[in-house]
C-alpha cells in the first residue's frame, strides 16, 4: 500500500493552499470525534506587533474601523465588544493595561488588566525571582561576556519593552535557543518563549532588513529552500559550496565561515527514494505513524529517514510520509517568525490529516520534535495546532513507549563489535530523552555507548554557522570534543543533524543516528 507517496518538491513557496485532502472528518466534511478540523489561524501569532498587519486586521474584526487605524484610543464600541491583542499576545484591557495614566485604580482588577490566556506571559515573567539558575545554565552567557544571559532577554526584557518607547535591546540575537534555560529555571518560567517573541519582534521592527546581517540570517533560516535547489545536481553543489574561493567570498560577503565544511547533498533524497521504492511496505491501520523527516534527513542524510522506515516497518508500523515543510528550528532561532508560521500551517494542516487516518507523528530529529511539540503551540494559533503537539513524538522515544526493545535486542548485535561517543542534544533534554539511546543500547552484547557528558555541543543550528560565533560556537564545544576523543569509540552518536555536525567538525568523527544502530542491529 502506498500513502503519501506525492513529492513535495512541487509545493509553491510560502503557498496558502493546502497539501491533500481532509481526511479529518466524514465525507460530508462534518469533524469527527477527536479529530480537529483543519482550518487557518483564528487569532493574529503572538509575535506580531502593535501595529502589525495581523493585528490590526484582527482589531479590525472586533473593534472596526479605529483598530484598524493602529494604535489609537479604542473606541466605546472597541472596548465593550472584544478584546484587543497585546503585544505579548495577551488581552490589553480596556482601560489601556498596567502603562495606562488613566487607570483607575478603584476600578482595577489584576484578572481583568491581564487575564489568563495562551499568549499571556506575565504570569511567567512573575514567577520569576532572579535565582540566576538560567544564566549560570546558558553556554553563551559562559563564553560571551557581552551576553547579558536568559533572565535578561526573558522576565526582565519582557517587562521593559511594555513600555512603548522601549526597544528590545539587539542582544537578543546572541540567544543560541538551545533552551536549557528552560529546563535549569526551577519556577517553569517560558524562557525560551519570552526569547523567540522578543526575537521575532526585534526582526521586525528592528533590523534593518537590507543588512547584510538579515539577508544572512534569512538564508540560513531558509535551509530548506537552499538545500531544495542545490539537490537538483546534488554532486556540484557539494563541490561548489566547499571550494575554497566560494568559501572565502560567503565568509567575506555574507559572514559564513570559512572553516565550516558544508554537508553534502544526497544523490537521491529521502521523498525521492520513498517514491521510488513505492511508499509504504506494509499495511496496517492499527500501528499507523507518520514520519516528520525534516529537511536534513531529507536532502542530506536520507540514511537516516530509510534506517527509520525499516526499523517501523520491522515492528508492524505503517508508515505514512505526509507532504511537509521545514519545522521552523531555524526560522525561530533567527527571529523569522512569519517565515515560520507559513511553513508551520502546511505542517499542522498535513499531519492533522494522518493523525485523522489514525497515526501518530514521528520525528527522527529531536529539535523537529520540539518545534512541533512546545514551539508551534507557543507561538502560534493554528487550528489543529495542540493535537498536533500532543501526537509528536521522538522516533526512539516512541518505540520505547509502544515496543518491548529490550526483548527485540535481547539476542542482537551488530556484524561487528561497535563503540560509540553518544552526545544528547539540548533539545532532547528539554524532552526529558537524554538517556534513551544509552538505556536502549547498554545491554546489547557488541556494543558500547558512552555518554560524553551534558554540555553543549555549541553549533545550537545555525548559531555556530554565523563568522562572528564560530569562535564562540567551537568554545562552547571543547568540552564535548575533549570528552569524544577520551571515549574509547571513534565513531560519534547523536539524534541531532547540527549537533552531527559540529560533532564531526571538531573531532573528525564519523556521525551515526541512534535509528542507524537500531536497524543494523535488529532488522539486519
Amino acid at each position: 500500500m502506498t500513502r503519501h507517496t506525492e513529492n513535495d518538491d512541487d509545493e509553491a513557496e510560502g503557498t496558502d493552499e493546502p497539501h491533500g485532502g481532509c481526511g479529518c472528518g466524514g465525507t460530508d466534511g462534518t469533524p469527527q470525534p477527536n479529530v480537529p478540523e483543519i482550518g487557518r489561524d483564528e487569532r493574529p501569532a503572538i509575535f506580531v506587533p502593535d501595529d502589525g498587519d495581523e493585528a490590526r486586521a484582527a482589531g479590525s474584526d472586533s473593534a472596526g474601523s479605529s483598530a484598524a487605524n493602529g494604535p489609537a484610543e479604542p473606541t466605546e464600541s472597541a472596548a465593550t465588544d472584544a478584546p484587543r491583542t497585546a503585544t505579548d499576545g495577551g488581552v490589553e484591557s480596556a482601560t489601556g493595561g498596567s502603562d495606562s495614566t488613566e487607570l483607575d485604580p478603584d476600578a482595577y482588577d489584576p484578572i481583568d488588566v491581564f487575564p489568563e490566556g495562551d499568549l499571556d506571559l506575565r504570569d511567567g515573567a512573575d514567577s520569576c525571582y532572579k535565582c540566576t539558575s538560567c544564566d549560570t545554565s546558558c553556554p553563551v552567557a559562559e563564553v560571551d561576556d557581552e551576553f547579558p544571559g536568559p533572565k535578561f532577554q526573558g522576565p526582565e526584557q519582557w517587562r521593559l519593552k511594555r513600555k512603548g518607547d522601549h526597544d528590545i535591546d539587539e542582544s537578543i540575537t546572541s540567544c543560541s535557543n538551545c533552551m536549557r534555560c528552560d529546563d535549569a529555571c526551577p519556577s517553569s518560567v517560558p524562557l525560551s518563549q519570552m526569547h523567540n517573541e522578543a526575537r521575532g519582534q526585534f526582526v521586525e521592527e528592528q533590523m534593518e532588513k537590507l543588512s547584510v546581517e538579515y539577508v544572512r540570517n534569512r538564508i540560513l533560516a531558509n535551509y530548506r529552500t537552499s538545500a531544495r535547489l542545490a539537490s537538483v545536481v546534488p554532486r556540484l553543489s557539494s563541490f561548489a559550496m566547499n571550494f575554497g574561493p566560494a568559501r572565502w567570498a560567503m565568509d567575506k560577503v555574507l559572514g559564513i565561515p570559512k572553516e565550516r565544511d558544508f554537508p553534502e547533498f544526497a544523490t537521491t533524497t529521502f521523498r525521492e527514494w520513498w517514491r521510488d521504492r513505492g511508499g509504504a511496505q506494509v499495511e496496517n491501520p492499527d500501528k499507523r505513524v507518520a514520519y516528520f523527516h525534516g529537511c536534513y534527513s531529507n536532502y542530506n542524510t536520507p540514511e537516516v529517514g530509510k534506517a527509520m522506515v525499516r526499523v517501523y516497518e520491522h515492528f508492524g508500523y505503517e508508515v505514512m510520509v505526509p507532504p511537509q515543510k521545514c519545522s521552523g528550528t531555524p526560522m525561530f532561532a533567527n527571529g523569522m517568525l512569519k517565515d515560520a508560521r507559513r511553513h508551520a500551517e502546511t505542517n499542522v494542516e498535513n499531519l492533522v490529516e494522518a493523525i485523522g487516518d489514525g497515526a501518530d507523528v514521528i520525528a527522527s530529529c529531536t529539535s523537529c520534535s520540539m518545534s512541533l511539540r512546545q514551539e508551534y503551540p507557543e507561538l502560534f494559533d493554528i487550528h489543529g495546532i495542540e493535537d498536533v503537539s500532543d501526537h509528536t513524538f521522538e522516533a526512539l522515544e516512541y518505540l520505547r513507549i509502544h515496543e518491548d526493545l529490550d526483548e527485540a535486542l535481547a539476542e542482537a548485535r551488530p556484524e561487528d563489535d561497535r563503540s560509540f561517543a553518544y552526545h544528547a542534544p539540548c533539545h532532547a533534554r528539554n524532552q526529558g530523552l537524554a538517556r534513551q539511546a544509552v538505556e536502549t543500547f547498554r545491554d546489547v552484547d557488541g556494543v558500547e555507548l558512552e555518554d560524553v557528558g551534558d554540555s553543549c555541543s555549541g553549533i545550537s543550528g545555525t548559531y555556530g554557522w554565523k563568522s562572528e560565533k564560530y569562535e564562540k560556537s567551537m568554545q562552547i564545544g571543547e568540552e564535548m570534543f575533549d570528552h569524544m576523543e577520551a571515549a574509547e569509540g571513534e565513531v560519534g552518536m547523536t539524534e541531532c543533524p547540527t549537533c552531527a555536525m559540529q560533532m564531526e567538525h571538531g573531532t573528525g568523527y564519523e556521525i551515526e543516528h541512534p535509528l542507524q544502530l537500531l536497524e543494523e542491529t535488529v532488522v539486519a
